[in-house]
């Protein structure tokens, strides 16, 4: 089903929202340490990023197909689940959980494929879809899994842990900067996993 845009939903997306922290390691792993800042470079992703290329870089990706492009160039993540997560008891917090952006309000899962995230004074993010999160959420912490997926009311699964984009201006993201979000013509397609 592809929703049309709403003035209401266009107008709650146009105040936009912050970053509030940034991360990037150079190795595969789970988690991603904070950085002052962190570079996005057109058509590959987070500079000195273990995900950042042409290609898919997620291991379980590349096993499939390594010629994929890559549609999970930048994971950004809302702040907000962070505090849904510590009020259910869970320790988390910006990079625990592998994203690179981490924002803070902005409904990143309300957004449709194809919306332009501009963050900061150069870079341009465009949102391909959500992430899937995997048995290595449920790794770092027991019972995390099951937190960051739900269900509506008619069973439709809703994964809550970020969603993901592709580069297409580069430029320095610091915590603090605004994202302002462009959205697409309507009828606008909603995100699914990628």
């Amino acid at each position: 089903m592809n929703p049309s845009v709403n003035p209401s939903e266009a107008a709650a997306f146009a105040r936009g929202g912050t970053i509030r922290a940034v991360a990037a390691h150079g190795l595969h792993g789970f988690s991603k340490p904070l950085q002052q800042e962190i570079r996005l470079l057109a058509g590959l992703g987070v500079e000195g990023d273990a995900h950042c290329g042409t290609t898919v870089k997620h291991r379980s990706r590349v096993a499939v197909d390594p010629t994929q492009p890559n549609l999970r160039q930048v994971h950004l993540l809302h702040a907000e689940l962070f505090d849904e997560l510590m009020a259910r008891g869970f320790t988390v917090g910006p990079g625990n959980l592998g994203e690179n952006v981490t924002t803070r309000g902005l409904d990143l899962l309300g957004l449709p494929v194809g919306a332009k995230l501009y963050l900061g004074a150069e870079a341009v993010v465009e949102v391909t879809g959500l992430r899937n999160p995997c048995s290595q959420i449920e790794a770092y912490q027991t019972g995390l899994l099951a937190a960051v997926l739900d269900r509506t009311a008619d069973g439709t699964l809703v994964r809550k842990a970020g969603i993901m984009g592709i580069v297409l201006e580069g430029g320095i993201v610091r915590p603090g900067d605004a994202v302002r979000v462009g959205l697409p013509d309507g009828p606008w397609r909603k995100l699914d996993r990628v």
